[in-house]
């Protein structure tokens, strides 16, 4: 019975690792791209917020600092609570 409960363990403790490591990707991704699309925001860290939310909803960030937003539907069409793009 310990055996089963260590194994099962050793497997949960191992998929877990794995799972962080897929999940810290991502965001290293979305920390990259979206430091290029706020480069020249007036306001960087709210820029960098809403653009990190939307990447990691989206999985991708438009190119550029502004605009082509066609590159990214689910990032071009996320809105606001006030129906205006929520992504930078």
């Amino acid at each position: 019975m310990k055996l089963v409960l260590v194994t099962f363990l050793l497997v949960s403790l191992v998929l877990s690792s794995t799972f962080f490591d897929v999940s810290m990707a991502s965001s290293s991704f979305c920390d990259s791209k979206c430091k290029v699309r706020c480069s020249k925001a007036g306001v960087k860290d709210r820029c960098l917020k809403y653009c990190g939310i939307c990447c990691e909803k989206c999985n991708c960030v438009p190119s550029g600092t502004y605009g082509n937003k066609d590159e990214c539907p689910c990032y071009r069409d996320m809105k606001n609570s006030k129906g205006k793009s929520k992504c930078p």
